[in-house]
């Protein structure tokens, strides 16, 4: 049986992941592709109950450490229980979020040690990698605006602007890095050239 294809999205806060999540879910149930939508962190019961700890904010301050593994270990949960079995099944997988945020928010909004994150990949991954990126990208404001107008704030929402660029500029190093896997989506534009954009990415990765 063909192996099933693995997508992923990723970006900051309020760039649009969920609602374009849909988007390509229903792109690619109409071409008749079987898809599992998913998340990170989460995807499992484990996996959320961790999901649930990284984002509610604590009395006892979670060191970046903690955070990062903690990260690893919903991960290694996802990926052994959710997408690698849909993957052998020949599934295609669709994911918000999945490593590559780990580098983004961790690596680049902590200043943690990439290294660290890379030996944490290899060992919880093998060689497992997405087959296509979309990484929605749009200026900082744009994206903090929409966060906002959301309401209630979670613990990632609540950091410094700062923290955000510092997140953002990270997504635009990997993606420049390997322009292969990674698409950069301009999500400040409207949204239907934003969702051009997207189907031509996927459109890219189905003729491979």
């Amino acid at each position: 049986m063909k192996l099933g294809r693995f997508i992923t999205l990723e970006g900051g806060e309020g760039v649009g992941k969920s609602t374009n999540l849909r988007f390509i879910e229903q792109l690619l149930a109409e071409r008749g592709i079987e898809v599992v939508v998913t998340r990170e962190p989460g995807g499992t019961e484990l996996a959320e109950n961790i999901r649930h700890l990284l984002l509610a904010k604590h009395h006892e301050s979670i060191t970046p450490e903690a955070e990062l593994l903690l990260m690893f270990a919903a991960r290694s949960q996802h990926i052994q229980h959710v997408i690698l079995p849909a993957l052998s099944q020949g599934r295609w997988v669709l994911c918000d979020r999945f490593t590559d945020a780990t580098y983004a928010y961790q690596g680049g909004g902590r200043n943690m040690d990439i290294q660290t994150i890379a030996w944490l990949e290899q060992a919880v991954q093998g060689d497992l990698r997405p087959d296509l990126t979309l990484l929605l990208d749009a200026p900082l404001e744009t994206g903090m605006l929409r966060v906002r107008q959301r309401g209630l704030l979670d613990r990632f929402e609540s950091e410094q602007l700062d923290f955000f660029e510092r997140v953002r500029q990270a997504y635009l190093r990997r993606a420049g890095l390997d322009r292969q896997r990674y698409k950069v989506i301009d999500a400040s534009l409207a949204l239907p050239e934003v969702q051009e954009q997207i189907v031509k990415a996927v459109d890219g990765l189905e003729s491979v």
